[in-house]
């Protein structure tokens, strides 16, 4: 992949990103609340896809997505342990949210799930942008 791929693959990964905030903001409006939290962990997921590529690293999995954003951006101290923490959580509530009918979540967990993936996706474009990716 050279460089203008790179670049290229990265911004639809934010695109993608942003998209998928507007439709989790759009589902929690009209009381999807399960859907929102769904989409709304995968606003991040773009986003650590995003910053991956800035690596040249293309994960296959989602625990692919989290295992190389800690061993490439977080052990080295460029996020921090809790920008991991709130990617796995996340990952973990979008799989109830997917596929336990039973699980229920409340407006305030979305609210708080919301401003927990904004702080880390501000953060990844904020570092994106430094780089120069964006």
């Amino acid at each position: 992949m050279n460089e203008e791929n790179k670049r290229e693959n990265i911004r639809e990964e934010i695109d993608r990103a942003n998209e998928a905030i507007r439709a989790s903001n759009l589902l929690f409006e009209n009381g999807f609340v399960k859907d929102a939290i769904s989409k709304l962990y995968y606003s991040l997921l773009y986003s650590v896809r995003g910053l991956l590529l800035t690596k040249g690293l293309e994960p296959k999995s989602h625990e692919g997505a989290l295992r190389l954003f800690g061993l490439h951006f977080v052990k080295p101290g460029t996020f921090e342990a809790k920008d991991s923490h709130i990617f796995s959580k996340l990952m973990k509530y979008r799989e109830e949210a997917d596929y336990n009918p039973s699980y229920t979540f409340a407006s305030e967990d979305f609210t708080e799930f919301k401003n927990d993936a904004e702080t880390v996706i501000q953060k990844i474009t904020t570092h994106l942008r430094e780089k120069d990716y964006l």
